[in-house]
């Protein structure tokens, strides 16, 4: 992490300061942990050779983490590691070992898959997190194994693949930054419109067709400018890089968080035995990226369960045209059934987002023109064994307030940050982001310097 400028932002009282800008490392390696002999590599033996090199990276992310995976965790020291999901048969070999805390995992599998490669005997698919970088700097981390094989059958499964990924992150990370790496089994030779499913569907950047190809694809249909399986000793990064492996990664900015990356390193040398032999028939892929918090919008921690469907008000908050709140409403009673702002851009405009359902009582705050929203207090609590919003309280920068839902003993309060906005603007409340279905699950505030 490359701390490069302190502001306190958008934080729990009392405040700390927190990084505006810095970096984090990603790692993708296929650990081939199937079964031996069923692996195509020795498991038992490299697996623990695999696990204490894995901890100079921030965020891992490997696959074919099947039967061997007590021995990969074993020598390792992440602060946030996902749980087996199963041996092979019954896993998908996704998991993620990371330096920051995430939420909101889920496994999902492939909906379609071919049988060539034995790919249908075990639930293969991705995960989602939503991984906490920093204060305000919230990136949504794809892992992935895609359909295996080069018959038209394995083909247009990942090309199902693909776009199955790209359907659920159209819907869970909408305005959100997305890293996306993991085994995608693709060449752009052969794969093309399977990968441009994602490229064009999710608007990401292919990181080693940006820094080692200047933004220029392999021509599909052209030969495959495959890596060999292993590389002589002293290979040089510039080669080892050069050619094309299924295993990419991929980034997105939004509109809260800048995500660039100039490094993509094939980290062959770092994982080998003793005999100068590969630890996997992968080659391991690393990235630095570098992350930069926007001065006009910004994410608050969210607080609250992981039950019913994502939303964010982001979606009102486009770049260079950040609204400010004109009024808010809120429904409750024992919960938090509902939050609604209406916001006003500075062409006059307005429109309305409304979050929850039609439970308990409405009561609504009007702001005044030299008014805004500067604080909020959330508290959660345990409704029919989740954890889901009971209450919340605004207050704005007149010291009006308004609250609905009954308060608990797990409460939260977060303040706008304190660094000078974007042309000089002062921050303020200007949406939320969190889950709902028929009440409000979980909520986090969305600060807007456009006060």
């Amino acid at each position: 992490m490359l701390p490069l400028s302190l502001v306190v932002l958008g934080c729990s009282i009392p405040c700390l300061a927190a990084i505006t800008q810095g970096s984090f490392s990603v790692l993708s390696y296929n650990v081939a942990g199937l079964p031996e002999p069923l692996s195509s590599g020795s498991p038992s033996t490299n697996t623990p050779l695999i696990s204490p090199l894995l901890g100079q990276f921030d965020i891992v992310q490997v696959q074919e983490d099947f039967n061997y995976h007590a021995a990969l965790y074993a020598s390792d020291n992440h602060s946030f590691r996902t749980s087996t999901s199963g041996p092979a048969l019954f896993g998908s070999g996704l998991n993620t070992l990371s330096n920051f805390p995430f939420v909101d995992l889920q496994r999902i599998k492939w909906k379609d898959c071919f049988i060539n490669e034995a790919d249908c005997l075990t639930p293969k698919g991705f995960t989602f997190m939503r991984v906490k970088v920093a204060d305000g700097a919230w990136v949504d981390i794809y892992n992935l194994h895609a359909d295996a094989g080069s018959q038209t059958g394995d083909i247009n499964a990942r090309k199902s693949n693909l776009a199955q990924l790209a359907a659920f992150a159209q819907t869970w990370s909408v305005n959100m930054p997305i890293v996306i790496y993991g085994d995608t089994n693709s060449r752009y030779t052969r794969d093309n419109e399977a990968l441009h499913s994602l490229l064009d569907g999710l608007n990401v950047q292919d990181v080693w067709i940006q820094v080692v190809r200047n933004g220029v694809e392999p021509l599909p249909g052209s030969p495959a400018n495959a890596c060999p399986s292993t590389f002589p000793s002293g290979t040089p990064q510039s080669q080892m890089i050069a050619c094309e492996t299924v295993d990419k990664m991929f980034i997105r900015s939004s509109a809260a968080v800048t995500l660039t990356s100039i490094t993509i390193t094939n980290e062959n040398d770092a994982f080998l035995d003793s005999a100068g032999g590969p630890l996997s028939d992968h080659f391991p892929l690393s990235s630095v990226i570098n992350w930069q918090l926007s001065s006009a919008i910004r994410l608050a921690d969210s607080i609250g369960g992981a039950n019913n469907d994502p939303f964010t008000d982001l979606s009102l908050a486009a770049l260079g045209s950040v609204p400010r709140i004109t009024s808010i409403t809120l429904r409750g009673g024992n919960r938090l059934d509902s939050v609604s702002v209406t916001v006003q851009y500075t062409n006059g405009t307005t429109a309305t987002a409304t979050h929850g359902g039609q439970g308990g009582l409405p009561s609504t705050l009007a702001l005044q023109s030299n008014e805004f929203i500067t604080q909020a207090q959330i508290c959660s609590g345990s409704h029919l064994s989740s954890t889901s919003v009971f209450f919340l309280r605004v207050t704005t920068n007149e010291g009006h307030t308004l609250s609905a839902g009954k308060s608990t003993s797990d409460c939260q309060t977060v303040t706008v940050p304190t660094d000078v906005g974007e042309a000089g603007k002062a921050w303020g409340l200007v949406g939320f982001w969190g889950r709902s279905g028929s009440e409000v699950e979980r909520l986090g505030a969305i600060w807007g310097a456009s006060y």
